[in-house]
């Protein structure tokens, strides 16, 4: 078997120096737009407030941006609290063949050193792109075993981070090889930190950003890593999956498929796992013109996440209500939507959610779990107080690759998440700078931890 690590690290390369396709760039614009629209909600949250003041003292000079409060940083510290604050609202997009949201690790680091470096659109949208390529491809070499234990986002995360940061560095082949090894040896994020109450979940990102930036910053200046360190006996497939990888399958159609042209964005504010039983929901609601008040019972079939992760009956706080099928099912009924407001504290607690949560259930469908990862399904049955008894099979979720969301979706997504946060006006002025602008987005009107005071 040839390098993996040396193939994609030539792949990357490529990204850097070669042609820029029409169709691929506007693609890596809608990821750069729907990573912004994620991060600003998150921006005045912890964990991120919490860790850009902690963190304050040990700020030097720098010429990236943290939007957290809106400062000039360094470029590790603006990477590790900008991919915080963007996997917070869990609004982050997903690449579905490796179940990782490449957007918060990869882009976060990727921003931070072009912006280090004074540099172009288009080196950032190269970066990016290069950044996807290299860890969606590691987490289809590493799955579906992987995700038994480990958080993709936080592990495979990382060489996002250090292939897009090395391409925004100017870094060669070589040097990126050298940042992709080191990176693997850097990789962390365990899934019991979203299994239980914490903070840690968005923190997974951010240290995969400040890591794998670290990592790429090393090789530039002539740190060297173990080239064996993705498939080698002791690396990281045979560390955090069943297997030393799946390389064959992985890079088979390496040149031929682009894997940011293929994202998941996301249409609801919750774990993905959770996406086609409320897709499927939202439908027999809208087909059938049922009340809340109407349910009997629902029944949800799902693949394996969507019963190991999201079968939580009882939830106490945000993090547990987003990773709670009953309970997001629970706020599409009741508030017609599962986005930001649905987890406040009000709607928390709101009676009418916590009466439909107790008649939800979770069940294992066996021919869901057998396609996962490659397609996530869902099967719902509802049960009304009439007698009438609904069923839906979803076999896909708005938003994936083959229900995508259209350009004008995504803008009406960004301007519904980011306007409450820096007014309409700057949230415009931003979104035609992402669709349109040659220029790297600087600074916002205002520091973004104080904006939502």
């Amino acid at each position: 078997m040839d390098n993996p690590l040396l193939t994609l690290a030539e792949h990357a390369a490529g990204w850097a120096r070669g042609p820029l396709p029409a169709e691929v760039a506007h693609h890596a614009r809608r990821a750069l737009i729907d990573w912004f629209a994620a991060l600003i909600p998150g921006c005045s949250k912890p964990p991120a407030t919490l860790l850009a003041a902690a963190l304050a003292a040990e700020r030097g000079p720098g010429r990236s941006i943290c939007y957290v409060d809106g400062a000039a940083s360094p470029l590790r510290h603006a990477a590790l609290l900008n991919a915080t604050a963007s996997h917070t609202v869990e609004f982050d997009d997903i690449f579905r063949d490796a179940g990782y949201h490449p957007g918060c690790p990869t882009i976060a680091p990727a921003l931070a050193a072009v912006q280090q470096q004074g540099g172009s659109m288009e080196q950032l949208l190269r970066a990016i792109v290069a950044g996807y390529e290299v860890s969606c491809r590691i987490g289809m070499a590493v799955q579906p075993s992987h995700y038994i234990n480990w958080h993709t986002t936080g592990t495979v995360g990382t060489f996002g981070a250090a292939v897009s940061t090395a391409v925004a560095l100017g870094c060669d082949a070589t040097q990126i090889g050298h940042a992709i090894a080191t990176a693997a040896t850097f990789a962390g994020g365990l899934q019991q930190a979203f299994l239980s109450d914490s903070m840690s979940k968005p923190l997974h990102p951010g240290h995969a950003a400040d890591a794998g930036a670290l990592a790429a910053i090393g090789a530039r200046a002539g740190v060297t890593g173990a080239l064996d360190a993705l498939h080698g006996p002791k690396g990281f497939a045979a560390a955090t999956s069943e297997d030393t990888g799946k390389w064959a399958k992985a890079l088979a159609d390496l040149g031929s498929r682009v894997c940011i042209t293929e994202m998941t964005f996301k249409n609801h504010g919750c774990c993905g796992h959770i996406f086609a039983a409320l897709d499927a929901v939202r439908d027999l609601q809208r087909e059938h013109g049922f009340a809340p008040e109407q349910i009997s019972r629902i029944k949800v079939g799902g693949y394996g996440p969507t019963k190991s992760v999201c079968d939580r009956p009882a939830v106490r706080t945000e993090q547990e209500a987003r990773f709670s099928t009953q309970y997001t099912v629970g706020a599409l009924l009741v508030l017609g939507g599962v986005r930001i407001a649905a987890f406040e504290p009000a709607n928390l607690a709101d009676a009418r959610i916590r009466a439909i949560m107790s008649k939800v259930s979770v069940e294992l469908d066996p021919e869901l779990a057998n396609a996962y990862p490659g397609q996530r399904a869902a099967k719902v049955w509802i049960d009304l107080a009439d007698g009438r008894q609904l069923y839906r099979y979803q076999p896909t979720r708005k938003g994936d690759p083959d229900a995508p969301l259209s350009d004008t979706e995504l803008d009406e997504k960004f301007v519904e998440l980011v306007a409450p946060v820096i007014g309409r006006p700057a949230a415009d002025a931003l979104l035609a700078g992402l669709w349109r602008g040659q220029s790297i987005p600087g600074g916002l009107p205002i520091p973004l931890a104080r904006a939502a005071e």
